[in-house]
Formats: C-alpha cells, sequence, structure tokens
C-alpha cells in the first residue's frame, strides 16, 4: 500500500459559514436540491459524530451509484472538517479510501478559500498519478459548482 498526498485549493464568492453548512450541516438537504443532475440523496447513517457515515447516492448514468464517506470530525468554528471515502466511488479494486481535511477560509474580497488536504491510499504496488487526482477533483466540482450557483441564487439558504 502507498499513499499520494494532494494539495487543492478553489476560490467561491460566499462566505465560508455559508458554505460550511451547505457541505457539512445541511449536506442532506441542500446537495440533492442544489445538484440534482447528480445527486439523489445524502443520508447520515449515526449520529454526524466522528465514526459515523454518509452515504451519498447518485442519479443514473453517472459513474459510480454511491460513495460512503465516514466521519473524521468537524469544527464549526474554524469551518473545517474531515472525512474518509470508505466505500463506492472511484474506490474500486486500486484504491483503499480516499481521505480529506477541508477548511473554508475568508478571502480578501468577501468570499472564502477552500483548501482540502486528499491522501490517497492505494492498495498493493498500484501509483495513483497527478492526471488521474485531476480528474476525480474535476468530477467532484461539478457538485461544488452546483451547490455554489445554488446558494448564489438563494441567498437566504444555509444561514
Amino acid at each position: 500500500m502507498g499513499v499520494v498526498s494532494y494539495e487543492f485549493e478553489v476560490t467561491s464568492p460566499i462566505a465560508p459559514a455559508r458554505l460550511f453548512k451547505a457541505f457539512v450541516l445541511e449536506a442532506a438537504k441542500v446537495w440533492p436540491t442544489a445538484a440534482p443532475h447528480a445527486v439523489k440523496s445524502v443520508e447520515l447513517e449515526g449520529d454526524a459524530s466522528p465514526g459515523s457515515s454518509v452515504k451519498i447516492t447518485f442519479v443514473e448514468g453517472l459513474p459510480y451509484q454511491y460513495m460512503k464517506h465516514q466521519i473524521g470530525g468537524h469544527d464549526e468554528n474554524n469551518f473545517s472538517y474531515s472525512y474518509s471515502m470508505i466505500e463506492g466511488g472511484p474506490l474500486g479494486d486500486k484504491l483503499e479510501k480516499i481521505s480529506y481535511e477541508n477548511q473554508f477560509v475568508a478571502a480578501a474580497d468577501g468570499g472564502s478559500i477552500c483548501k482540502s488536504s486528499m491522501k490517497y491510499y492505494t492498495i498493493g504496488d498500484y501509483v495513483m498519478t497527478e492526471d488521474e487526482i485531476k480528474t476525480l477533483i474535476k468530477g467532484s466540482e461539478v457538485v461544488y459548482k452546483a451547490i455554489e450557483a445554488y446558494l448564489l441564487a438563494n441567498p437566504d439558504a444555509c444561514n
């Protein structure tokens, strides 16, 4: 097993507190509403404490049926959260899991910067390439941008 680390940042015109609510605290409601072309449902399995799971089911026609995340934790004061993808999605027979640490920080323009640190845990001697990582990020950006557009169109959401 190997581990490949990758850092990624994306900017948003949305304030950190609203993004945090949309992605963490209100995901079960926001994701399917904001991205109905991709997300069918988001279900919490447990009480949202570390170790609980979140199952994201995708609409038919997408490359993956679902993925399951194990919650690492979240900090509402620092708008940070961590989780590991432990089932479904791109894991297959090449990846054991993918761990994420994300934080929304305030940007000078009133928006935010989402800082992500990812670790890809490979199976056997498989080597994860940067191009493969960028392809996975590009896929997840579809949902990220849909949620961002939803928050822009609905200024009272996630306040």
